[in-house]
């Protein structure tokens, strides 16, 4: 029975009850860190419920399917659980794909097209490398030509578009790869051929579906009376294109996120869609939660005083009314191998004595590699933890192999599919043969499952070797078959029998080849719980084709974290990983100006923020401890380099922290310094500054770190190093960058130094 309004009114604080509401015409929700951004969403959408809204007149869209099924519980808790149902609320990938698959063939696909994965996509780049002979050239990295293509698209700019954009192709002849547009024009035919999208397609095509379809937009802009939009600082462009058109006409548009937690600019994101809504809605209404609930007031001053710094912000103040909590530490320790140690060292005594579940511990970096020294010193003193955001479940090779069976009885032109299982269990299908296959398939233009059907007479094979092909071929005809006549958990298990998949992983009995075997009987299980599921919200037994809808649009942050009951262990990730989770303890490790802020080449001011709002995003998943440590020597390239601490860590208000062991002085000035040396403030075009993506612009040079010029330092210089301390120089020797130091330091004594790592600064 449906709530009435009052009560799901009731238990909002002031500012929460006004975003609730007033949900007619254009708003903007400024949900700070732990402010209860998804009781907001929820009570909103229930409310507007009680008032007669259509459930299914409403388009709630989100990043994840893990925070669109707890919204749609939490909404089943206040209204109806068919209510909820009746929403279109998920990410934007699933919602659009239930759009292009209405509408499918306009765009030339059929219905059941099949969605590839970065695996597969990259698979399909390495192939078209081949073909033109590019594959060993080493301006032609298949993982590079790969994102270059996702962030083409995220700015809707098409094959045709790019080959006609001058920009464009001087800037690929600059960078050695001419022929990139060549590239990315065959890897969209091939996908077009394989009757098959990647994730970016799905909102590329829905733009061009709206953009040459006028009639079709309108349908959509009717059916949807309002539109909400969770997150909305992390949108990029194709996104924001999208959800402006579809609201042009109701103007019912709520978009909630927080521009302080905009982090993810390397996927595409562009801060600039929340900070310049009031542009495009100069009617907008502005709601801000700043009341957080979920950390000490120690911690939300001391992330308050760190984001101040960043210039393109909504202004606003969090605030808390829980206890004032402990200062946040600051560790210095020598390098890596100390930092390690001293951290599971407290990870030991804040369990053993605040007894605090390890699971509410979080040790945080910048990025994945840092997680080793963590992992060797936590093995050493027997405490549990687990490493989130590595390889996810359905990545894992043999759970790809049985999915590639399902998506090719399902889509018969996906011919990634198809490669991956012809000769998978072992059926004496070799490479020479597959290769015939794949040139009689590119040779027609038809996929190689019409080869398959129609054209082996005209390939030179042994009689033995057609029989195996028409052996395969009539094993996913069976299969085929079956798609639609078996629920999900029969056929999955059909599909095992009939191709003995088992079989094959049970004949490897080392232990990856019995973890292999457990994974698969694992996806098993989950099928069978997906059927469960399924029943009983759709009351309908599901089909596989259902399962691998499920699947396919499953994103990296719905599999990264998952906390399992009654499992005690820490948890490792980086924080970008960390976005959305809370624990009562969360230690920031590597914060050091190496890798926090992570220098790529050619940053900029607003990359520099960026960087400050992921270290704030860090800061604020901590309930009652904050820990920051950094090493002073670090391991770059196969070499030992000396950093210093984190201009964010002098960025924070002191009276918020608490440096333990040797007493460090407070570097502000350096802290301006290292970023007027690597900011450029040079104007680069915005296509370079957008479209390029920074991981391809990583180089791991050193940093030299120079304060002054190295001339400036002579004998009897006084000067001052992060980790030794003050000292005087006794003796200066070599050139340019290659001048050397020998310094008396008061606490360590002599230490010969090169200038361009030391970090010296005179003092007076």
């Amino acid at each position: 029975m449906m709530k009435k309004a009052d009560e799901i009114l009731r238990n909002l604080n002031e500012s929460q009850l006004k975003a609730v509401v007033d949900y007619n015409g254009p708003a903007l929700i400024i949900a700070g860190a732990g402010s209860g951004k998804t009781r907001v969403i929820t009570h909103r959408i229930a409310y507007m419920l009680t008032q007669n809204v259509s459930p299914s007149r409403i388009l709630a869209l989100t990043f994840t399917n893990k925070a669109a099924n707890e919204m749609k519980e939490r909404i089943a808790q206040l209204v109806s659980y068919s209510q909820s149902q009746r929403l279109w609320m998920g990410t934007f990938h699933k919602n659009f794909r239930k759009i292009l698959k209405n509408e499918a063939e306009k765009l030339g696909f059929t219905k059941n097209f099949t969605i590839y994965d970065n695996d597969d996509s990259i698979s399909v780049v390495k192939s078209i490398l081949k073909d033109l002979k590019l594959n060993n050239n080493e301006n032609y990295k298949p993982k590079d030509i790969f994102s270059y293509i996702s962030k083409a698209k995220n700015n809707l700019v098409t094959p045709e578009k790019y080959k006609k954009n001058r920009e464009y192709l001087e800037r690929d002849e600059f960078f050695k790869r001419p022929n990139f547009w060549l590239i990315y024009e065959q890897y969209q035919n091939r996908l077009r051929q394989n009757n098959s999208m990647d994730f970016d397609d799905l909102l590329l095509y829905t733009n061009i579906l709206f953009y040459e379809y006028p009639d079709i937009l309108a349908k959509y802009q009717n059916f949807f009376d309002y539109i909400l939009v969770d997150e909305y600082q992390d949108t990029n462009f194709a996104q924001y294109v999208v959800i402006k058109k579809l609201s042009a006409i109701h103007r019912n548009i709520c978009v909630v996120g927080d521009d302080s937690q905009s982090v993810y600019s390397f996927r595409g994101a562009r801060i600039e869609n929340i900070l310049n809504f009031k542009n495009d809605y100069p009617d907008y209404k502005l709601f801000k939660l700043e009341e957080n609930y979920r950390s000490t007031k120690i911690i939300v001053n001391a992330a308050n005083s760190l984001i101040e710094h960043n210039k393109d912000r909504i202004p606003k103040v969090i605030y808390t009314n829980n206890s004032e909590g402990e200062k946040v530490e600051i560790y210095s320790l020598k390098n890596e191998i100390d930092e390690a140690n001293l951290v599971a060292n407290k990870v030991m005594e804040i369990h053993t004595q605040k007894n605090i579940p390890y699971s509410q511990i979080a040790v945080l970096y910048r990025i994945n590699s840092q997680s080793r020294a963590f992992e060797e010193a936590f093995r050493r003193l027997n405490i549990p933890y687990k490493i989130y955001g590595a390889m996810s479940f359905f990545q894992r090779k043999e759970i790809k192999d049985v999915l590639a069976y399902i998506r090719i009885c399902v889509n018969k032109n996906d011919n990634e599919a198809l490669l991956r299982i012809i000769n998978f269990p072992t059926r004496g299908i070799g490479d020479i043969t597959i290769s015939k296959l794949e040139a009689i398939s590119k040779n027609y233009n038809i996929s190689i499952w019409e080869v398959l059907q129609n054209n082996l007479d005209e390939i030179e094979l042994s009689s033995a070797t057609k029989n195996r092909l028409i052996a395969f071929r009539l094993l996913i005809e069976d299969l085929t078959e079956k798609v639609y006549q078996l629920s999900a958990s029969e056929y999955i298990n059909y599909l095992v029998e009939v191709t003995k998949l088992l079989d094959e992983l049970q004949k490897d009995q080392d232990k990856e080849g019995v973890e292999r075997l457990y994974n698969v009987e694992e996806l098993i299980n989950s099928i069978k719980d997906f059927e469960n599921n399924f029943l009983a919200e759709n009351n309908q037994i599901p089909t596989i084709t259902d399962f691998l809808e499920l699947v396919s649009l499953l994103t990296s942050e719905d599999v990264s974290f998952k906390k399992e009951s009654n499992v005690d262990r820490v948890a490792l990730m980086t924080a970008h990983s960390a976005k959305g989770l809370e624990f009562d303890v969360v230690f920031i490790v590597g914060a050091d100006n190496k890798r926090f802020p992570f220098i790529l080449k050619n940053y900029k001011e607003d990359d520099i923020e960026e960087e400050r709002r992921l270290f704030y995003v860090a800061l604020t998943r901590a309930k009652k401890k904050a820990i920051i440590t950094y090493p002073m020597e670090v391991r770059l390239n196969g070499s030992i380099s000396y950093t210093s601490r984190s201009i964010f860590i002098d960025e924070i208000d002191d009276k918020y922290l608490k440096y333990e062991g040797e007493s460090i002085m407070n570097n502000n000035n350096y802290s301006r310094t290292f970023i007027s040396e690597f900011v450029e403030k040079k104007n680069i075009s915005n296509f370079e500054k957008k479209y390029v993506p920074l991981s391809t612009a990583l180089e791991n040079t050193s940093y030299s770190g120079q304060i002054q010029n190295y001339s400036t330092f002579k004998v009897g210089d006084k000067v001052v190093h992060d980790h030794f301390g003050i000292g005087v120089i006794l003796k200066v020797d070599g050139e340019g960058s290659n001048v050397k130091v020998l310094v008396n330091f008061e606490k360590n004594g002599q230490k010969l130094l090169l200038l361009k790592y030391a970090k010296l600064m005179i003092i007076k």
